[in-house]
């Protein structure tokens, strides 16, 4: 299989080298070619055929996004992972590329001397994204793409009483199209895991609520979910919830990282079984890694239901892909089709929220 070929694109020299390094280090890659801004870049994409770009938001000349919204004109089908730094500004203007199609980013060592430590981290999260990325789209490119299924009869009336979302690589954009699609009076909380570092999820939230029905917030430790919210896991923390008596309570905590992730999917899809029982519905969506396999066999094993996100309209079908082959998913559906999938199955069931532990198990 050939290498991946990567077009740099950052105006610092030191960046330029070190992700060009970082790069130039995995056998699996190698770099097609490097500009230091946005016109550079949009001449040498032609030239060199990348298979993945990295990008820079602040440039002179031509900025990042203006860089990114001329790419996605011309080439709008390949990967675009930006590389942005992790202050307020840095995180908006993130969030602004992928709202304009960027495919993920990764956020940059934060100082001008970088640790060994960080440095490792950038690069091990860089290269993996990168090849994630890639091989997604030589995928897409070959046309290989699995179907959807459609849903089984068994479970499509069991009640439900909570609405949990795992979410990785792609999921900006994914959220912002499924969540505004959930109706005002939908009767029953949504917990959304979406990766991300602290900053970003803060700022997600806000963006989301600007565009949906729900209010969203960004969950704090004891906040008790009710209907009316979609609540966001903050970064750096992983939210598992309890149920001290009738009401349900947001328990977050900094516990070890699980898949390499905090916050995980895994143990708010655990903690969901814990206190719903059969009545959780599951929803996996593009990402990559196999972070929410195990909390999805929890659902699948007390009796709850599951979604996931098909591979053709994912920007990486690894998430999706890990609880497919597993056979614990109940439908497989493209994202245009995800809300109403939702909105189906907790009608079907009447739910009726704020019951006991022991009688959601019933």
């Amino acid at each position: 299989m050939r290498r991946l070929r990567v077009l740099i694109v950052d105006d610092s020299v030191v960046m330029r080298r070190m992700i060009s390094d970082m790069v130039q280090s995995d056998p699996a890659l190698e770099v097609a070619g490097i500009a230091h801004h946005g016109y550079i870049a949009l001449a040498k994409v032609a030239q060199v055929s990348p298979d993945i770009i990295t990008l820079d938001l602040d440039m002179p000349e031509m900025d990042g996004l203006e860089t990114l919204s001329r790419l996605r004109a011309e080439y709008p089908d390949l990967p675009v992972l930006i590389v942005s730094a992790l202050t307020e500004r840095g995180t908006q203007l993130t969030l602004d590329a992928l709202a304009m199609g960027a495919s993920d980013y990764v956020t940059k060592p934060s100082s001008v001397l970088p640790n060994p430590a960080s440095v490792a981290e950038v690069r091990e999260e860089l290269l993996g994204k990168i090849k994630s990325l890639g091989a997604a789209h030589l995928s897409r490119s070959s046309g290989r793409s699995r179907r959807e299924t459609s849903a089984s009869d068994e479970n499509t009336h069991s009640r439900v009483e909570i609405v949990v979302i795992g979410v990785s690589t792609g999921g900006p954009n994914a959220l912002m199209q499924l969540l505004p699609a959930i109706p005002a009076d939908f009767p029953v909380p949504l917990v959304v895991v979406q990766h991300m570092p602290p900053l970003f999820t803060r700022f997600l939230a806000e963006r989301l609520e600007k565009v949906c029905s729900l209010a969203v917030k960004e969950a704090s430790h004891g906040d008790k979910l009710e209907p009316g919210t979609i609540w966001i896991a903050p970064g750096d923390y992983h939210l598992e919830m309890e149920r001290p008596d009738h009401q349900v309570i947001v328990r977050l905590n900094q516990g070890p990282l699980e898949n390499s992730c905090r916050p995980a999917v895994d143990p708010t899809f655990r903690s969901a079984v814990e206190c719903f029982g059969s009545r959780v519905l599951g929803v996996v969506m593009t990402g990559m890694g196999h972070d929410g396999l195990q909390g999805a066999r929890c659902i699948y094993d007390g009796g709850g239901q599951i979604l996931a996100q098909d591979e053709k309209s994912s920007v990486v079908w690894g998430m999706p892909r890990f609880v497919v082959e597993e056979g614990l998913v109940d439908e497989v559906l493209p994202l245009e089709r995800l809300a109403a999938g939702i909105r189906q199955r907790v009608a079907a069931g009447r739910p009726v929220f704020g019951e006991s532990r022991a009688e959601a198990k019933t």
